[in-house]
């Protein structure tokens, strides 16, 4: 599987060895000298790829980094690399959602393998977050009018519950209802509650993290 790494390590020579062992293995690489330098130049999440990640580098750190994309959304699985393993740093590391945690010197089948597991995860990623953004896009469809009835049924309003909420008639609302399926492209109540509750429109009366 092809794809891009990115290298973040202050070990000039480590970044250059390592660049010629992955462009070898058919990768494309991008190296930077610190977690700033790559936050300057921030990767192309649209590629599939994953990035290399040393613990220990001057400035910002490897997890402070990590916690750094996280907070900016970032879906790249992270792979840190360090010469100088610990267990507290490996499970905060991993819980902070670390793709793998790899001891330098490491082995060229270690590491493509952790590489080609990364994309996976990240191609994964990569089709989670079109279908939530195809569901995003179906809701912009909906009407403001619609969209109090999308949002009235999904929480298990009757029809009668929402006219009276709206100050329309039951057929009004049935008519709109009718839009709201058709639009979501949903067959069922079901369904419809399902697609909401994916992209966090449930938020209080269920959990309102985005799932598939």
């Amino acid at each position: 599987m092809s794809g891009f790494v990115y290298v973040v390590d202050d070990d000039a020579a480590f970044r250059a060895a390592i660049e010629r062992r992955l462009k070898k293995a058919g990768y494309e690489v991008a190296t930077y000298s610190s977690a700033q330098h790559l936050l300057d130049q921030l990767p192309n999440e649209t590629e599939l790829g994953c990035i290399l990640l040393d613990v220990r580098i001057p400035g910002l750190s490897g997890p402070q980094l990590q916690e750094r994309l996280n907070e900016l959304g970032s879906t790249l699985p992270i792979i840190f690399l360090t010469g100088h393993p610990d267990i507290p740093t490996t499970v905060r590391t991993i819980r902070a959602g670390a793709h793998d945690f790899l001891t330098k010197p490491v082995t060229s089948d270690d590491l493509l393998s952790a590489i080609e597991k990364a994309f996976a995860r990240h191609q994964i990623s990569r089709d989670m977050h079109g279908k939530l953004d195809d569901i995003r896009a179906r809701i912009a469809t909906l009407t403001p009018r619609e969209r109090q009835v999308f949002e009235l049924v999904i929480r298990g309003k009757h029809n009668k519950q929402i006219a009276n909420a709206l100050g329309c008639t039951e057929r009004t609302i049935k008519a709109h209802r009718h839009r709201v399926m058709q639009k979501m492209q949903v067959r069922s109540l079901a369904e419809l509650v399902s697609l909401a509750e994916r992209v966090g429109v449930l938020r209080g009366t269920s959990d309102s993290r985005e799932r598939l």
